[in-house]
């Protein structure tokens, strides 16, 4: 019995685990960065990365402007989706919450559907011919429809409880749902075709100048993350507990709202809309942990979310094959197992927030 005990807490001892995951988080980079419709070799990639002069320089281009960008986007959206749940589960209370509830993920869709399903012709070309992957106008559509909801929800935070924002976040995203079913019905075949393909998500149109505006903000508001760990923990035990604490509830509230609904909105806008990552991943982390303590959950999740969405985008590119399938399909097939068990591993709903 002893021997038992000292295995499970050896299994469950944190730099083993964050050792794990960052090896795990390496293998699946290197991966995704070698493995795709054209097979690269790891000498080859070691070449390449070295600069040898010898290296194929057809190779080096697919690595350079193609992989490498797509790689370290699936990362970073990764692990801004899963703090993003994280944030929004321990804020809502509730296991199923991410930031999509909000409506976020909706105002995001509408603002790309207002420019791709009732463009011109000329509004179209436009889109095409921008240089940076052809889609700048759509992020900042995408964009401005994710900041639109989210200034609403932000404002009303104010006057709210926390049951009344996830109601007023599900009535939001029902309503610009709506909408958009409106816009996709009464639009053209080849323009509804360009707005689906959008909604399928693609780690895979971020680009290197892009990746310049992209890193900074989702840096900025994933590491912010780490500095709320004590009044999250506090959150969890109920606001007028963490207020006798003296946590400022309305303040940290609104903060972890907007932290979580720009970084769902900037994946959105560049990625397109990417589910059950924001769900997934902190449930997987709290399994793995068996803590709800959030100064070793969110550097966890950070991980897991990158690790699920680089394993995600390597099966969407469906090695060997010229086939790319589409990703949130693929996030739902992990996403749904994970929460699955992990709900039942854990036997009931509450313990999952220390209750």
């Amino acid at each position: 019995m002893l021997q038992k005990t000292t295995a499970s807490t050896r299994l469950r001892n944190p730099t083993l685990l964050f050792g794990g995951l960052g090896l795990l988080l390496l293998v699946l980079f290197i991966a995704n960065v070698g493995l795709g419709s054209v097979l690269i070799s790891l000498s080859d990639l070691l070449s390449i990365f070295k600069g040898n002069a010898s290296a194929d320089p057809v190779l080096k281009q697919i690595v350079i402007d193609f992989r490498l960008p797509q790689a370290l986007t699936a990362m970073l959206s990764g692990s801004a989706l899963a703090v993003s749940g994280l944030l929004m589960q321990t804020m809502l209370r509730n296991p199923l919450a991410d930031p999509f509830v909000l409506g976020v993920n909706s105002g995001a869709s509408l603002g790309v559907a207002i420019v791709v399903l009732t463009a011109a012709p000329a509004g179209l070309a436009l889109t095409q011919g921008l240089g940076i992957s052809g889609n700048l106008l759509v992020i900042v559509a995408a964009s401005a429809g994710s900041a639109g909801v989210l200034l609403l929800i932000l404002i009303l935070a104010r006057r709210m409880d926390v049951m009344s924002i996830l109601i007023l976040g599900l009535m939001i995203s029902y309503g610009v749902g709506a909408v958009v079913s409106l816009l996709m019905f009464f639009s053209m075949p080849a323009k509804l075709q360009s707005f689906i393909t959008w909604s399928f998500g693609h780690f895979g149109n971020v680009t290197w100048s892009q990746l310049n505006v992209y890193l900074p903000v989702i840096l900025a508001g994933t590491l912010s993350t780490l500095f709320l760990s004590k009044p999250l923990d506090a959150m969890l035990m109920g606001e007028n507990y963490a207020a006798s604490l003296g946590t400022k509830v309305k303040q940290i509230r609104f903060l972890c709202l907007m932290i979580a609904s720009v970084l769902a909105g900037t994946v959105t806008g560049f990625c397109g809309p990417i589910g059950f990552l924001g769900i997934a991943a902190p449930h997987l982390c709290r399994y793995l942990f068996q803590t709800s303590s959030h100064r070793l959950l969110i550097p966890a999740t950070l991980m897991v979310g990158a690790s699920l969405a680089l394993s995600a985008d390597l099966i969407a590119k469906a090695p060997g094959y010229s086939t790319v399938l589409p990703l949130n399909a693929i996030t739902a097939l992990f996403g749904a197992p994970v929460i699955i068990v992990a709900l039942v591993k854990q036997g009931k709903l509450g313990t999952l927030f220390g209750r």
